[in-house]
């Protein structure tokens, strides 16, 4: 099949890498426009624009595929797409909103034809629309997850689906590791509905159950203790690892990566109750959690016990 594959990060890279594998002919990729990265800020490319020159396969990087804000840009994207002729576009975290006239360039697969957009959702929709789908999925206690196919339209992630599977959450997983799973079912789940095009059905998403993932910002990862610890381990299962959780300790960021309730432990939100090799245990509203995984700044992620060896920080403190 003939196939214009657009996305960006490794969640996407996941399913260009199997489409190539099941031996689609990608006829071009778009992506994001290389960004400052690392220590020495130098251009990279993102993981899906470096598969296809792993690939040989064609690459554009627009920075708008919007006639409005850059004419000619846009133009030549628009026009390079429809002289491809591709039966399907393919679309994964992207990045960009495609405009309606680039949902309607492919010649369409299905019985009607009508499928020209296929976007992989990491959530099961009509829950979790938007940008940040697994990071509200766990900080909201959400107990089961899942991927949605769905036939591309002009709304944020409203149109109808084409295949879905969930599965539990175990109540351990973060971002980092949930998107893992979910671009290895999505990647699966993609190749197993271009298998068997005229099997393809389309279900109008459920109008009940919609919520939205809105794009997580730097400062949510600033640690609020006046919440159940419940909900505090959530946030930083789910701030992993953007934008990470952190608390403040005598004018010191420290950073937590990992914690564990501790359910039947009380003090003042952000006291230090207790301190030994296992973690740093702080109050919240209710209950507490146990820090043990901490970073200090300009040292790496370390175990409680290393970060103790090199840091001073003691029962009664308070972190904010």
């Amino acid at each position: 099949m003939k196939i214009i594959f657009a996305g960006t990060p490794p969640f996407a890279a996941c399913a260009l890498e199997a489409l190539i594998e099941a031996g689609h002919d990608i006829c071009l990729v778009l992506s994001q426009p290389d960004r400052p990265s690392g220590r020495g800020m130098k251009l990279t490319p993102s993981a899906v624009k470096a598969i296809a020159l792993q690939n040989n396969i064609p690459v554009r990087t627009p920075s708008t595929l919007s006639v409005k804000k850059d004419p000619q840009t846009a133009q030549e994207t628009l026009d390079l797409l429809s002289s491809l002729r591709a039966d399907v576009m393919v679309v994964a975290a992207y990045g960009m909103l495609l405009p309606e006239s680039v949902l309607a360039i492919p010649q369409g697969i299905g019985s009607d034809h009508s499928v020209k957009c296929i976007n992989i959702h990491a959530s099961l929709l009509p829950r979790w629309r938007g940008a940040a789908p697994i990071t509200r999925a766990i900080e909201s206690g959400d107990r089961s997850f899942g991927v949605t196919l769905m036939k591309m339209d002009a709304g944020l992630d409203t149109g109808p689906m084409l295949l879905q599977e969930s599965f539990p959450l175990t109540g351990k997983e973060t971002t980092a590791s949930l998107t893992e799973t979910v671009a290895k079912l999505g990647a699966e789940m993609l190749v197993r509905l271009l298998a068997a095009p005229e099997k393809i059905t389309i279900t109008p998403q459920p109008s009940e159950g919609v919520t939205y993932a809105h794009k997580v910002t730097k400062e949510e990862g600033h640690l609020n203790f006046d919440l159940p610890f419940e909900e505090v381990e959530r946030k930083i299962r789910a701030f992993s690892p953007f934008p990470s959780s952190f608390a403040e300790h005598n004018g010191t960021i420290i950073k937590i990566w990992q914690a564990q309730p501790c359910p039947d432990m009380s003090g003042k939100p952000g006291e230090v109750l207790q301190i030994d090799k296992e973690g740093v245990v702080i109050a919240c509203a209710r209950g507490a959690i146990r820090a043990t995984v901490l970073q200090r700044p300009g040292k790496p992620k370390m175990s409680a016990q290393s970060f103790l060896q090199g840091y001073n920080i003691v029962v009664g403190e308070y972190l904010k």
